[in-house]
């Protein structure tokens, strides 16, 4: 069975994209730490990250570094956190989230999916694009 972020990527469910290339993809957390936080994820479905090969996990961490530089600017914020969890859903992903402070990578006080403010989080997508240069499906 195809992970929740399969589905997103092969558009079976909706995300907020704000890049996309051959080896990966990055949205918004729909249960974001704040507003901005990105999942970026590997098109291949690979639950672990340790199981990544070398090659997709450098150019993982080389978007990571794009997008959380695209988030700090975007949000102003004095950090961009990078988390690795992987409990949450069984394939491998990264979350560059926008941060001014250490208590803010408590994922138990992370937004309900159904608390976020949907325009914010539009706002949130269209301010990390601007920064990457992308479109609304994440394409340059």
């Amino acid at each position: 069975m195809s992970s929740v972020f399969t589905k997103i990527i092969n558009g079976e469910l909706p995300a907020r994209f704000v890049y996309r290339d051959e080896t990966c993809v990055a949205f918004l957390s729909i249960e974001p730490l704040n507003y901005g936080h990105t999942l970026v994820v590997p098109i291949e479905e690979i639950d672990k990250w340790t199981d990544l090969d070398p090659q997709t996990w450098a150019h993982l961490n080389e978007v990571a570094l794009e997008i959380g530089a695209a988030i700090k600017t975007a949000f102003n914020s004095p950090r961009t956190g990078y988390i690795i969890a992987g409990f949450d859903v069984p394939h491998s992903h990264n979350h560059p989230v926008p941060t001014e402070k250490m208590e803010e990578y408590d994922f138990a006080k992370a937004f309900a999916a159904d608390a976020t403010d949907p325009a914010a989080m539009d706002e949130a997508a269209t301010r990390i694009r601007q920064h990457l240069g992308t479109d609304e499906e994440g394409r340059r």
